[in-house]
């Protein structure tokens, strides 16, 4: 169940950060693998993206092709996302073979950023491809069935929170 009174330990900035690796992974995805093809005129289900999509676009991530009137990743759009997946792969080749508590314990004797970790960790492992289906395994009530609300939300990151209690 989703307590939306829990503050979230991450800032907006952090959050905008981590909606910017959700999205470019998505973009940069083929359809077929799970990845999407956003339109530069987003349907209302999709709404709550429109400013970090244009963020995204002023910052050099991501570019709209006028040809195909959708939204795709720049070089460095992919480069960034190269970057973050490298992260992601060093966190799970080091902490794989530890249980979650003593990889926690871990992170924070080395002064990481466990929710960061957290979130890597699930955004590099699939758990977050399908925001409802991560809601319905973990039990949420209600279940935010438009993902682009869910992502946006606080409840998305007070979820993950609970996993670092």
């Amino acid at each position: 169940m989703h307590d939306l009174t829990v503050t979230t330990p991450v800032t907006d900035e952090q959050k905008q950060t981590y909606a910017w690796l959700y999205l470019l992974k998505k973009l940069d995805l083929s359809p077929e693998d799970g990845g999407l093809e956003l339109p530069v005129v987003l349907p209302s289900e999709l709404s709550p993206l429109d400013e970090t999509l244009q963020q995204l676009a002023v910052d050099d991530l991501i570019v709209i092709n006028a040809k195909k009137n959708r939204y795709e990743l720049t070089k460095q759009g992919i480069a960034y996302l190269g970057t973050a997946i490298d992260e992601a792969q060093a966190l799970v080749d080091e902490f794989d073979e530890l249980e979650v508590e003593e990889a926690i314990a871990e992170l924070r004797t080395r002064n990481l950023d466990v929710f960061r970790a957290r979130f890597l960790w699930g955004w590099y492992e699939g758990e977050f491809d399908d925001l409802v289906l991560f809601q319905e395994r973990r039990g949420a009530q209600p279940i935010e069935r438009f993902w682009a609300f869910y992502l946006m939300s606080d409840a998305l990151w007070a979820e993950l929170a609970r996993d670092l209690a």
